[in-house]
């Protein structure tokens, strides 16, 4: 039984305010720490922010604190919920207390820091790891598998200080056996790319953006995946370690339906969704590119299906999904992608997050799951990946402790379940589906 619903202000990755809740049970305390995104879809769940001029630039969020400690949490508790089996029913029950469709009234952030802290409590209750009680919930059987890491070891976007477009070049070794020996490849990547950019541009350019990947003096999306190719080919890894690009266009994208790749430095560089895709093909043509997030904008619902039908990689949408099922139905219906990015605070709650987990592989979909720019040192979502068996998870790069702290546990997990003999399997080239690894 719920005891008592705590909460407080702390900060983000990015020194910006964010909501911590406490719930305690006769099991004892059971904390959470909420991510926030830079580049947000504007159909994701609402962030509720005090706007309150002087203070945190107006990001503080002692609504949301108060939203818990004052509504949700005394009425969690006279309800005498059981968060170790009634999580769903305590999901619901907030959002009801909200009553939004986007949870504006109570804010996103205040009502998934109480998700998430309900979640490890109702592991706690249960005697079992969070990745298993998320297992449970979910409904998920057979092995488990253990993830590939997607490091974003390039930053570009919004959230860098280069002039590159393009948000994300990530890294991926589907040719590792296990995940702890995916790290040590990425990691050795991760540091051979920094000799290849202080090589090339000099010791200034191995700064780091918000997720932790470099943010050398590149423009163009070949420049930033040349680098990479060269550090790959120079670790020995060119079979073993693939690309994944996310470019976030919606924040590039233009109300004419055109997208400006020199949006970040006022030197337009115009091209239309025609345009824009060719780009693409040819990058996929060039480069072992097997995962593309986001090429087009969020509402840009014709060059998402026109793309999709000819295209040889995982189509992931993020802006355009939101962790919404009723997003998802319509892309299905659109045939607009065939993978689904899972960030629980675009939805707001642990249980409608597995809610669009399941739909998405239920139409055969595979689900990509994501932590945020503005990240914390909770380590939940590296849980949430094993317990729902999604094969592959992006944290940023292997550097600054909220990215490090995820990637941490998952070794953790895959030593956790080795030392217990039970099944464990490295998704490796199978990491959209899975399913398809043989025991």
């Amino acid at each position: 039984m719920i005891i008592a619903v705590r909460a407080s202000q702390r900060l983000d990755s990015r020194g910006i305010p964010t909501v911590q809740v406490e719930v305690e049970t006769e099991f004892g305390i059971h904390r959470a720490l909420v991510p926030s995104g830079a580049s947000t879809g504007k159909h994701e769940a609402v962030e509720l922010r005090d706007k309150v001029d002087g203070v945190y630039g107006g990001k503080g969020v002692g609504k949301a604190v108060r939203n818990v400690q004052e509504i949700i949490g005394p009425a969690l508790v006279k309800r005498g919920f059981n968060p170790q089996t009634q999580l769903r029913d305590i999901d619901r029950f907030v959002r009801d207390l909200d009553g939004t469709p986007n949870k504006a009234n109570l804010g996103a952030n205040a009502i998934l820091g109480v998700s998430m802290a309900c979640a490890r409590a109702g592991a706690a209750s249960s005697g079992i790891p969070l990745y298993e009680f998320l297992r449970k919930e979910a409904g998920i059987e057979g092995p488990y598998v253990m993830l590939v890491p997607f490091l974003n070891v390039l930053n570009g976007g919004v959230h860098s200080g280069n002039t590159m477009a393009f948000q994300e070049m990530m890294i991926a070794a589907v040719g590792a056996t296990s995940f702890e020996e995916a790290m040590r490849m990425g990691s050795e990547v991760y540091h051979r790319l920094k000799q290849a950019i202080l090589d090339r541009y000099g010791a200034p350019a191995t700064g780091i953006g918000d997720e932790g990947g470099f943010a050398p003096p590149v423009t163009l999306p070949e420049q930033a995946l040349d680098l990479l190719a060269t550090a790959v080919a120079d670790c020995g890894y060119s079979e073993q370690v693939k690309f994944g690009i996310d470019p976030a266009s919606s924040e590039f994208f233009r109300g004419d339906g055109s997208y400006d790749l020199g949006f970040k430095d006022k030197s337009p560089n115009i091209l239309s969704p025609a345009d824009l895709q060719q780009l693409y093909n040819r990058l996929l043509a060039e480069y072992p590119i097997v995962l593309l997030e986001d090429p087009f904008a969020e509402d840009d619902w014709h060059t998402w299906a026109a793309f999709n039908k000819t295209c040889p990689v995982e189509l992931v949408g993020d802006d355009l999904l939101v962790t919404n099922v009723e997003r998802v139905r319509m892309a299905d219906s659109r045939k607009a992608c065939n993978s689904m990015l899972l960030k629980v605070n675009q939805i707001g709650t642990v249980t409608e997050a597995i809610e669009a987990a399941s739909f998405a592989f239920s139409l055969g979909w595979s689900v990509f799951v994501s932590h945020r720019s503005g990240e914390t040192t909770d380590d939940f979502i590296a849980d949430l990946t094993v317990g729902l068996s999604t094969g592959h998870l992006k944290s940023g790069a292997p550097c600054r402790g909220e990215r490090v702290v995820k990637y941490n546990r998952l070794v953790d997990i895959e030593s956790e379940l080795k030392a217990a003999g039970k099944t464990c399997l490295y998704a490796g080239a199978h990491f959209r589906f899975p399913s398809e690894l043989s025991v």
